[in-house]
């Protein structure tokens, strides 16, 4: 069976389409309630693994003092 040229270019063109553009595709796509569900799951597999880290408030101060520090302390104006 012989293709025709017209229908083959419209098939990549479809194609073409189908990829590009704004598709919803990706974590950065999605719902932010479906976002924080997915970011929850993984928290809590992690603590149930053991393998997350908790900040103790002495951890999280020097943290936020070094992050100050960082940016000379200023805040971005609108």
């Amino acid at each position: 069976m012989a293709t025709n040229t017209q229908d083959t270019k419209d098939l990549k063109d479809q194609d073409r389409s189908s990829t590009s553009g704004n598709r919803n595709r990706g974590f950065a796509s999605m719902d932010p309630k479906r976002q924080r569900e997915i970011a929850s799951e993984g928290g809590k597999a992690a603590h149930a693994r053991g393998k997350a880290h908790k900040f103790t408030s002495e951890e999280a101060r020097e943290a936020g003092r070094k992050g100050g520090q960082v940016s000379g302390g200023q805040r971005r104006k609108s």
